[in-house]
C-alpha cells in the first residue's frame, strides 16, 4: 500500500463515523497551524502548508473538488505568508508579528472579493457539475480560507472573523460528506479561533496605544 493510499483508507469509525487517516493528521497539524497563527510564529506558514498537502489528499480522493481546490489555496497562501512574514516588514519589537485592523477601505475590498469570488467560483462549479457535490458551500469555502490566509498574512485582526465565517458552513459540510474528524476539528476551530481574535484585538489596540500617545506629545 503506498502512502497515498494509507492515508485516504479509514483509520477507526466513532459514532458510526469513518475517520480517514489524512482527515485525522491533516487536521491535527491544521490545529497546531493555527495555534502557532496565534501565537504570532512564523512556523505557522510551512505548517499550514504540510497540514494542505495532507488535506487535499484526503478531498481529492472523495472527489470534493472545492475542497481541494481550498487546500491548494492555504498551499499557494502558505508559501506566500511565510515569504510576507519574513521580509520583516510587520515585526514588532520583540520580533513577532505586529497586528492591525483593517482599514475600512480593505475591508469592504475583502467583503467585495469574497462575494465575487464566490459567485464565479460557484457558477463554475455549478456549469461544471463534476467539479464539486456542493458547488455553493465548497465556493463558499474555497473563496473564504483564501480571504481569511490573505488578511492573515497582511496581519490583520480581521482574518479571525473570515475564519468564523468559513466555519459556519465547513462543520456542517463535513459532517455530511462524511469527514467526521474535520467537523469535529472545526468545531475546535472555532473555540481557538475566538480566544485567538481576543488576543489580536488586544494586541492591536496595545500597538495602537504608543502611536497615539506620540501624536499627543
Amino acid at each position: 500500500m503506498s502512502a497515498v493510499d494509507w492515508l485516504g483508507s479509514e483509520a477507526f469509525t466513532a459514532f458510526g463515523q469513518h475517520i480517514r487517516w489524512s482527515d485525522m493528521i491533516g487536521n491535527v497539524v491544521g490545529l497546531i497551524a493555527l495555534a502557532l497563527g496565534w501565537r504570532r510564529s512564523i512556523w505557522t506558514w510551512p505548517v499550514q502548508f504540510v497540514s494542505g498537502v495532507i488535506l487535499l489528499v484526503a478531498f481529492a480522493s472523495a472527489h470534493l473538488t472545492g475542497s481541494a481546490g481550498k487546500q491548494v489555496v492555504v498551499m499557494v497562501i502558505a508559501a506566500w505568508g511565510w515569504w510576507q512574514w519574513t521580509r520583516g516588514r510587520q515585526q514588532a519589537q520583540d520580533g513577532s508579528i505586529a497586528v492591525r485592523f483593517a482599514t475600512w477601505r480593505e475591508r469592504g475590498v475583502l467583503a467585495a472579493g469574497a462575494v465575487v469570488g464566490t459567485v464565479a467560483v460557484g457558477g463554475l462549479f455549478t456549469l461544471y457539475p463534476s467539479l464539486s457535490w456542493d458547488p455553493w458551500p465548497d465556493a463558499y469555502i474555497f473563496v473564504g480560507t483564501l480571504v481569511a490566509m490573505y488578511a492573515q498574512a497582511r496581519g490583520m485582526v480581521e482574518f479571525w472573523f473570515a475564519w468564523l465565517l468559513v466555519d459556519l458552513v465547513g462543520v456542517p459540510l463535513n459532517f455530511a460528506n462524511g469527514f467526521a474528524f474535520s467537523g469535529f476539528v472545526y468545531i475546535i476551530y472555532g473555540a481557538l479561533v475566538l480566544w485567538g481574535m481576543r488576543d489580536w484585538w488586544l494586541r492591536s489596540r496595545a500597538s495602537a496605544k504608543p502611536s497615539l500617545e506620540g501624536a499627543a506629545a
